[in-house]
C-alpha cells in the first residue's frame, strides 16, 4: 500500500481525510498504524462470536413469551367465569 498523506480520501473506508487531520474521523486510520485495514478494528475489544443473541437470551425470550401466554389464557378465562356466573 502506497503512503498516504491527507488531504484526501482515506484508503481503508474512503472518508474524506482534511488536510492535516492526524486520522480519518470514519474508522481511525493514521500515520502510526499505516492506513491498515486493521486500524479500523484495532481496539474495539469486541468479542470474537457473533453478534447474534445468545442463547440464554433467546431461552428468556422463549420462557417470557409462555408466560405472556399463561397469563392471557389465565385472564380470559377468569372473564368467561365471572360472565357464566353472573346471575
Amino acid at each position: 500500500m502506497e503512503k498516504f498523506v491527507p488531504p484526501g480520501d482515506c484508503p481503508v473506508c474512503g472518508e474524506y481525510v482534511e488536510e492535516g487531520s492526524t486520522s480519518c474521523q470514519g474508522c481511525g486510520s493514521c500515520p502510526q498504524s499505516g492506513w491498515s485495514e486493521d486500524a479500523a478494528y484495532d481496539g474495539l475489544d469486541l468479542p470474537a462470536e457473533s453478534f447474534g443473541e445468545s442463547e440464554d437470551a433467546a431461552i428468556k425470550g422463549k420462557s417470557s413469551t409462555k408466560r405472556l401466554v399463561l397469563a392471557a389464557a389465565l385472564l380470559i378465562g377468569v372473564i368467561i367465569l365471572f360472565v357464566l356466573t353472573k346471575p
